[in-house]
């Protein structure tokens, strides 16, 4: 479940979110029974407390809603106000952020009493208003806010409050957006040190889950046991990242001399051993190998043949045929060795395994090796010192780039006329003569798209 969830007048909520949301009984402030998804309540009671401390006293005087409930509700207030009032309050039945269970309405007390109505608690705004200051430090936002009303589509409602998590709470309020501005706007490149035994799916979905995003992707995959540079996208930064792909990489690897695995990692299983000799010249081995040549793809791999991944006809004991990729070792050094190890440093091309390439050098040398440990410390112009681990992200300590900070492409700022043909995707004249592809913004700093140069004009490649 994505604290995240849209539910508003242009979104439905799903049937199958209500098996997925742990609802726990609470007291409201007629001391009605109702329920509250339980991390909500857990911190709206913290909420109360604190504001406790400051003399403010609030009670919950809305929370979860059936389906039945919110349908009874909504007629109910079409027969007092009519149906004109009600379009702009009460969502009709699938629509209302209460069928989440993370919305809460809450009241203050006022006088010794909580409001008889929205009228009596409108007449002590200042006091909500004051509870607003607090709401993102207990993971809440305020889901109507004044000004806002073309966005959410509702009215501004001082009482209505939405819990996302403290982590996505304080990002929406320091903004000042809406949740639907947040699932909209929030986007950029995370540059994620990946740590060892993880898989790149598993970052992207640490990340997916922390910012309550589903729009997330990596842009090089990192086996398991490596390590170190995994650009992340977020949001429209994801339509980026087939370019991201496609810069060169830099890794440290470490090899295991006089021993071979099925895959061809220390991970694997060992499926041959060789005497080491003595004499091995590793540093010619390494020079060789700076050029460009067929790689062969490793079986253990997610490269598909014939519809199929490798790695999936390796555990099924089947034979194929390993395809080979072209790749270009463009820089490669000796870093240290020892009679059975070694470790290099190389700058490589798009699609080049590593393990192959550790592979191919052994049998250069008439040996065996396998590697042992690979640090990825470079993509494109990102390094290892731009790269946060996800616990520094979790503790808010990151940096959000934009496509524009990592994308090696000239930016121009462009006028509202100019912006407005972007937006519409139109071919334009080249009148900056650019020579591959160009990034526009606005004049707000606001990314509108990138242009690629066809046919002497330019055209959309991504429009943002």
């Amino acid at each position: 479940m994505l604290l995240t969830t849209l539910v508003n007048k242009d979104n439905k909520i799903k049937e199958s979110y209500f098996s997925k949301i742990n609802l726990i009984k609470a007291k409201d402030i007629s001391n009605k029974e109702v329920l509250v998804e339980e991390k909500t309540y857990e911190a709206f009671l913290k909420l109360q407390a604190f504001l406790q401390s400051k003399n403010i006293i609030i009670g919950l005087s809305s929370a979860y809603r059936s389906l039945d409930e919110q349908e009874n509700l909504y007629q109910d207030f079409v027969n007092k106000y009519g149906k004109d009032y009600v379009l702009k309050t009460v969502a009709p039945q699938g629509y209302s952020e209460h069928h989440t269970g993370l919305a809460i309405d809450f009241d203050c007390l006022l006088d010794d009493h909580f409001p008889i109505d929205n009228n009596e608690a409108l007449k002590n705004i200042s006091l909500y208003e004051e509870v607003h200051k607090y709401l993102a430090d207990f993971g809440f936002i305020l889901r109507y806010p004044k000004g806002k009303e073309e966005i959410t589509k509702y009215s501004y409602e001082p009482w209505h409050i939405r819990y996302v998590g403290e982590f996505i709470a304080k990002i929406i309020t320091k903004n000042g957006w809406t949740l639907e501005e947040y699932l909209t706007n929030f986007s950029g490149i995370i540059v994620v040190n990946k740590e060892k035994g993880m898989t790149s799916f598993d970052v992207v979905h640490e990340i997916s889950h922390l910012f309550g995003l589903k729009r997330v992707g990596h842009t090089g995959t990192l086996d398991p046991l490596a390590e170190g540079v995994l650009i992340v996208a977020i949001g429209k930064a994801t339509k980026v990242v087939e370019l991201l792909t496609s810069y060169e990489k830099e890794y440290i690897a470490s090899v295991k001399l006089g021993l071979q695995t099925d895959t061809l990692d220390i991970t694997g299983k060992v499926i041959a051993t060789a005497q080491i000799e003595n004499n091995l010249n590793i540093e010619e081995a390494l020079n060789h190998f700076k050029t460009t040549y067929l790689q062969e793809v490793p079986i253990y791999s997610a490269v598909k043949v014939n519809g199929k991944k490798l790695y999936q006809y390796a555990r099924e004991n089947k034979s194929i045929v390993l395809p080979k990729k072209e790749v270009t070792i463009k820089k490669i050094t000796l870093l240290s060795k020892k009679k059975d190890t070694f470790t290099f440093k190389a700058l490589v091309s798009k699609g080049c395994y590593i393990r192959s390439l550790i592979n191919d050098i052994c049998s250069y040398l008439n040996t065996l090796g396998t590697m042992t440990s690979l640090i990825r410390t470079k993509q494109g112009s990102i390094t290892l010192e731009d790269a946060f681990t996800l616990d520094d992200i979790k503790m808010n300590n990151y940096k959000l780039l934009d496509v524009k900070d990592i994308l090696n492409y000239p930016t121009i700022t462009v006028n509202k006329d100019l912006a407005f043909k972007i937006k519409n995707g139109q071919v334009l004249d080249n009148l900056w003569n650019v020579t591959s592809k160009v990034i526009f913004e606005d004049e707000e700093g606001n990314l509108l798209g990138i242009y690629e140069v066809n046919d002497k004009k330019l055209k959309v490649w991504k429009n943002f």
